[in-house]
């Protein structure tokens, strides 16, 4: 045992028993988390989203900077805030409305929003393995933000008990999730209890990007499925409940991204049946790859199961996204390698570098899509974002593909 472990054990004065050892280290841990938190993030703070550059607007927006800026000139569309130095800079909401003013100003058939018809059916990614430490998290908040700043409504669900999604997103699952304001209130089997799941959707400061928030009591769903199946119970399986669910606020959106929890439960399979597209993070290391396999053969299995018993399961694609990757690391690239022999086109191309940028960001609970480019070293930074940008760009690609769209 460590000094440190020594000293904390001695202060802590732990009673007898292994429970109060796991008790003691939980409080110990929390308090310090709660400390460094609070040095980042005060819990009254609310998070709000940096103001993004006329260059930045155009590169969103797919047109030029002398364009938005003579949009700004002309009073046309959203005004931007002007700083004393005449720096143009524009809010999220701004960049929505400049979308639609260019929709309904332009005659050249060019779609500056890209919003789904009626026709075009509902984009529901999981984001899953059921391995910690594959960036699961890091790719769904990433992915979700990308897609709102391209204009797209998204809804995202953290289906993970650990909350990390929704702690991205400045809610504090301690602090800011009551009891019965889960996805779990949705999914219940207690009718009473129920709520519609556009009760427990909350808006985000990202402008666009409404989030069902994660908390511990997640886990009672994969308590009370058992107790649902043994006692026979058929008004509403439980892979279907989640299906259902989103089905309910199906109209207001274009894409739901759901982080599923690091683990094959009845919570994940519910995911994956509400899913019409899979994404697998794996760090290409020999451990992950095994885990993956595992990961692999179990849902396989458990799938074919539900499907049995009435699933109803389609998918547009399954693609595994390589995580957390050192190019200059020779087993991973030995690793990627294999996986791009064995599985083709569904190892997407582009790979989410390993990057300080990302780390530097979240300890601030945030995203490269928020942080201001000047207060990270700026090649550090770009290489991230290039790299993130590229995966989310492939993916948006798959999910227009489902619609029919050209990528």
């Amino acid at each position: 045992m460590s000094n440190q472990a020594v000293q904390l054990t001695e202060e802590a004065a732990i009673p007898a028993g292994a429970n109060a050892y796991i008790n003691v280290y939980a409080d110990i841990l929390r308090s310090q988390l709660k400390n460094m938190a609070d040095a980042f993030w005060k819990p009254t703070a609310q998070k709000s989203l940096r103001r993004f550059t006329s260059g930045e607007v155009a590169k969103l927006l797919g047109i030029t900077d002398t364009r938005v800026r003579q949009l700004s000139i002309e009073g046309n569309g959203p005004q931007p805030e002007v700083a004393p130095n005449g720096r143009r800079s524009y809010s999220l909401a701004d960049i929505h409305a400049l979308r639609a003013h260019l929709d309904a100003t332009t005659n050249t058939g060019k779609r500056f929003s890209p919003r789904r018809s009626a026709d075009e059916h509902l984009q529901v990614l999981a984001v899953t393995n059921f391995k910690g430490g594959s960036a699961k998290t890091t790719s769904a908040a990433h992915l979700a933000q990308y897609l709102v700043l391209r204009g797209y409504r998204v809804l995202a669900i953290d289906l993970d008990p650990q909350a990390s999604l929704s702690a991205l997103h400045g809610i504090q699952p301690e602090i800011d999730v009551g009891p019965n304001d889960t996805v779990y209130a949705a999914l219940r089997y207690d009718e009473e209890q129920r709520r519609p799941l556009a009760e427990v959707i909350r808006p985000t400061y990202f402008s666009g990007l409404d989030i069902v928030p994660a908390h511990l009591e997640l886990m009672e769903y994969e308590h009370e499925t058992p107790k649902a199946l043994a006692e026979g119970r058929r008004d509403g399986l439980f892979f279907a409940r989640l299906q259902d669910a989103i089905l309910t606020v199906a109209d207001n959106y274009d894409v739901v991204i759901v982080d599923c929890p690091p683990q094959l439960g009845y919570l994940t399979l519910a995911a994956l049946t509400a899913a019409t597209s899979i994404v697998v993070t794996v760090h290409p290391q020999m451990l992950d790859v095994a885990s993956m396999s595992q990961f692999l053969t179990m849902t396989g299995g458990l799938l074919d199961v539900i499907q049995n018993a009435g699933a109803v399961i389609h998918y547009d694609a399954m693609r595994f996204l390589l995580t957390r990757y050192e190019v200059q690391d020779g087993p991973q690239t030995r690793i990627a390698a294999l996986l791009r022999n064995l599985f083709g086109e569904a190892v997407l191309t582009n790979v989410m570098v390993k990057s300080a940028a990302v780390s530097d960001a979240g300890l601030t609970q945030s995203t490269l899509y928020e942080v201001v480019r000047e207060t990270m070293n700026r090649a550090t930074y770009d290489r991230a974002l290039e790299s993130m940008n590229a995966v989310n760009s492939e993916i948006e690609a798959i999910i227009r593909q489902a619609w029919g769209r050209a990528a």
